[in-house]
């Protein structure tokens, strides 16, 4: 089995390329131009995975690397995900994250409709949610130019699949974190300062809204479910999620409390941190992925953040060794 990988580099690609490997895949990954290369995350499989250079901006280098590689799946995982930047760079979030995935399928329509497409869906698309806990049923209200281009590329994968017959899936996948998660995101911002400050690198963690809650799973437990849904009889959209949530406060405890510190003695709140609209709770429902997918998170919340912690504490040990 051929697999292409958009957005390989980044925490889900990774991951996901780890498992298609030991599964027995051949993989490919698609990579953008970049004058600063960062393959941190799959340095350990570098010399396993072919490395393809195309741009979700440019229609030709996907219709091309398609009929090269002649994948048997597309697992499209490149976007502009950071919601705060998204926000500061509204229109080139919508190319990416929206007609990106137009391009992608466009690319398998012209070249061959076989190809088995998986779209990264987002919890972001509930946004302000009109009931707890969201499932594939609940109506999208999303609060961010990233929640408003991840709903298109939503829509437009159900689109491709029911005016082209393509096998096209989307996974509305809720938060999910791991020691690889880029130090922008919050829940790593959070476990990396609790290793800085236990070590006396830092001093003080500025975070936006503490009570904001999320269902936060493992991003390798989340990666398993995006390919069993290429592997069912028919392609279907499904809700992956923990049925859990927590605050970003509660993160804050669990991790320092692992570092052995206390932390209310050093995380400050920024209202400059604070979205422009907020979303509020995020709780999913993944009754679906459980019965059709037999699917189950394996790594529960508190095990992550200690991984994450540890992770991180092992990180500066090194760097001041």
């Amino acid at each position: 089995m051929k697999a292409l990988i958009t957005g390989i580099t980044g925490q889900d690609g990774s991951y996901l390329a780890d498992l298609l490997l030991e599964k027995g895949y051949q993989v490919w990954g698609m990579v953008r131009r970049a004058s600063t290369e960062n393959f941190e995350r799959i340095e350990h499989i570098k010399d396993r995975v072919t490395l393809v250079q195309a741009d979700l901006l440019d229609q030709l280098s996907i219709i091309e690397i398609i009929r090269d590689i002649k994948p048997d799946e597309v697992y499209n995982l490149a976007a502009q995900s950071f919601v705060p930047t998204s926000w500061v760079q509204p229109v080139l979030t919508g190319e990416f994250t929206a007609l990106g995935v137009t391009r992608m399928l466009e690319a398998i329509r012209l070249v061959d409709k076989k190809v088995k497409f998986y779209q990264a869906s987002s919890s972001e698309m509930f946004g302000k949610v009109r009931e707890v806990p969201q499932n594939e049923l609940t109506p999208f209200h999303p609060r961010s130019p990233y929640g408003v281009a991840k709903v298109y590329g939503h829509w437009i994968t159900i689109n491709y699949r029911e005016s082209y017959d393509i096998f096209a899936c989307s996974g509305i996948l809720f938060n999910h974190e791991s020691p690889r998660r880029g130090k922008e995101f919050v829940t790593r911002k959070i476990t990396d300062a609790a290793a800085r400050i236990k070590l006396g690198l830092q001093k003080e963690l500025m975070l936006g809204n503490l009570d904001a809650k999320r269902d936060w799973g493992f991003a390798g437990d989340y990666v398993r479910a995006m390919w069993l849904m290429l592997q069912q009889p028919r392609p279907d959209d499904f809700v992956i999620a923990t049925g859990r949530n927590h605050s970003v406060r509660e993160f804050c405890q669990a991790a320092f409390a692992h570092a052995g510190l206390d932390y209310q003695q050093y995380v400050k709140t920024d209202p400059k941190l604070v979205r422009p609209a907020e979303v509020d709770i995020l709780l999913g429902d993944a009754s679906k992925a459980k019965k059709e997918l037999d699917w189950e998170p394996r790594v529960a919340f508190e095990e992550m953040v200690r991984m994450m912690v540890d992770s991180d504490l092992e990180h500066y040990r090194r760097e001041m060794r």
